[in-house]
């Protein structure tokens, strides 16, 4: 009998356990759901408020055409069952950061198609060559003086340079850096929140960079936010490890990635005020060997920072001015607002768990999220509303949104919102960011490139027109098209309008200050080359005379007029060949 009532009460219990499984179970299906209707629901939210999205490159006004959601949001659907079915997936396994690495990596190199959407690359490609033609000690020496430094800092015109000189002038040598270098950002993002928290924070705030469709879509560019993100997060992750463990091997590095960092952008020398955060907080750990820790580090990086800017001391001073008269009070005019970067650009999800996190962050007096709170608030505070300026401080936005996910009990769950979030930005940066970009009048340079070396020509001339529609100086097409071909290019500014009335307040006041290469110039047989480039605004702006007379006996023989009918800068792209040169087929 006792036997009996023993194996009642074993079955009781066993059923009770596995109902109570059940339940849970059913209210992890439930919490799926929630989360995947919620999702879909966010992008048709913004699908239909699109026109309130007021970025200056990638609007979901010009983004998404009326009749996109009804196809995107299928494929956003589909993509939101096939992360719920590998969510119960052994991911990441044993390597988290090689996943994260390798992921992020193939993601990235999805974009590398696009073209250079932003003429500033102009600046940088020239700056670089300088360095491929004429070497290391000319670039330092004529820094600011026969190179032309606007307001940039040489750290990363020079790291392309070199990759030029020693891997070749062919833009995909840059894509493939700037990619590895946003793949390490993800990494170091993952390694500072195991750092301050625990593994699951550090994976989900390195794979949430993955869920910012503007940033995907700057990547592959010839820029240098993305290169500014990596050292300034290398920066933060070696300070943390350098007062937490000490070492004269770990505060040496730390003082030279500091530097580095400083070099790359006058806006890391505002976000490299994290590291004095870094160093408050933990100094909780023992006060007295991380105060000792943190001055050597600090000395030797003054030290360091000192040597190499007194050589450069005028050319700084001269950006400043520039930078106090003219960047400062150009943000008022080229803002874009804080809902369109952190709604539209990136994902509400993220924005709304960093908002958690704060609440969580307070509420449990936690010193170490300082460190990921601060550049985000300064970035508040001081009305930075420029996507672009602020984007290197888009992984501390991701650690704050992996931190607020902690608040979510179920590890499961949480596992499936970051990636719903990441589904939502591939899809959305693949099928609707992506497509637009290459649609852009951008592409016909790049495409025009790639015609030109399938030419038997060594010589090509460049002719740059006016531009009508925007305060932009032609001659800032040159390079870019320069970075597309390996012909040589020859470009005569001669006939060319003077500056125009009002540049100076413009935000691409840069192009008229932009010296012509020498090394654009022609040869000294100044015979005519066989293949003529014209670049126009548009593809029926009339040739001036004097330049249509130089064409004579020359033939169209290929145009590049795509276009968005958006932006005021446009590059329509016409070939033409000397009659006598062969017709292909």
């Amino acid at each position: 009998m006792g036997s009996e009532e023993g194996g009642a009460h074993s079955f009781a219990r066993s059923a009770v356990s596995t109902a109570a499984v059940s339940g849970d179970r059913q209210g992890v299906l439930l919490a799926y759901a929630a989360v995947a209707l919620l999702s879909l629901a966010a992008f048709l939210t913004l699908f239909l408020f699109r026109a309130q999205d007021d970025n200056r490159l990638t609007s979901w006004r010009w983004v998404f055409a009326d009749a996109d959601a009804f196809w995107i949001a299928p494929v956003l659907a589909a993509g939101l069952f096939l992360a719920a079915i590998l969510v119960r997936a052994p991911f990441p396994g044993r390597r988290p950061a090689g996943v994260l690495f390798l992921c992020s990596f193939a993601v990235a190199a999805v974009f590398w198609s696009e073209p250079e959407l932003i003429v500033d690359a102009s600046r940088y490609f020239t700056q670089a060559k300088h360095v491929e033609l004429y070497g290391l000690e000319y670039f330092l020496r004529e820094w600011g003086g026969q190179i032309a430094a606007w307001t940039d800092l040489p750290l990363i015109p020079l790291l392309y340079g070199l990759i030029f000189r020693f891997a070749g002038e062919d833009r995909i040598y840059i894509q493939i850096f700037t990619t590895l270098l946003f793949s390490a950002s993800v990494v170091l993002t993952y390694l500072i929140g195991r750092t301050l928290w625990d593994e699951t924070v550090g994976f989900h705030a390195g794979a949430l960079l993955l869920g910012m469709p503007y940033l995907l879509t700057q990547v592959p560019l010839m820029l240098v936010d993305v290169p500014t993100m990596f050292f300034l997060l290398l920066a933060v992750f070696t300070t943390l490890k350098a007062l937490e463990r000490g070492g004269g091997g770990r505060l040496a590095l730390a003082s030279a990635v500091v530097v580095l960092a400083f070099w790359t952008k006058y806006s890391a020398w505002l976000f490299l005020s994290a590291l004095l955060v870094v160093l408050v907080a933990r100094l909780k750990q023992g006060p007295q060997p991380v105060l000792l820790r943190a001055l050597l580090l600090i000395m030797i990086s003054l030290l360091l920072i000192g040597g190499t800017l007194l050589p450069m001391l005028d050319v700084v001073g001269t950006q400043f001015d520039l930078l106090q008269s003219y960047q400062l009070p150009g943000f008022e005019r080229w803002e874009e607002s804080p809902s369109s970067t952190f709604l539209f650009q990136t994902h509400p999800f993220i924005a709304a768990a960093a908002l958690v996190s704060v609440y969580a962050a307070f509420k449990s007096g936690d010193a170490r999220y300082a460190i990921v709170l601060w550049l985000p608030a300064l970035v508040m505070v001081l009305g930075i509303n420029r996507i672009r300026y602020i984007l290197p401080v888009f992984p501390m936005l991701a650690l704050m949104a992996a931190h607020g996910l902690r608040e979510i009990r179920c590890g499961e769950v949480r596992k499936y919102l970051v990636l719903c979030i990441v589904v939502s930005s591939v899809v959305l940066s693949v099928l609707g960011f992506r497509p637009f970009l290459q649609q852009t009048s951008a592409v016909n340079l790049q495409q025009a490139g790639e015609y030109l070396d399938s030419l038997d020509a060594p010589e090509v001339e460049v002719i740059a027109l006016q531009q009508r529609y925007a305060a932009v100086n032609p001659v800032v097409s040159v390079p870019l098209l320069d970075l597309y071909t390996s012909k040589r290019l020859i470009f005569h500014s001669d006939g060319l309008a003077p500056i125009r009335r009002g540049v100076e307040k413009s935000a691409l006041r840069f192009t008229w200050e932009h010296g012509n290469p020498k090394y654009y110039a022609a040869g000294a047989g100044g015979l005519r080359a066989e293949a003529v480039v014209v670049i126009a605004d548009d593809d029926a702006q009339s040739l001036p005379d004097g330049i249509a007379q130089g064409l004579i006996g020359y033939r169209l023989a290929r145009q590049f007029i795509a276009s968005e009918n958006i932006f005021g800068y446009r590059t329509i792209v016409k070939v033409y060949l000397a009659g006598h040169y062969p017709r292909r087929g």
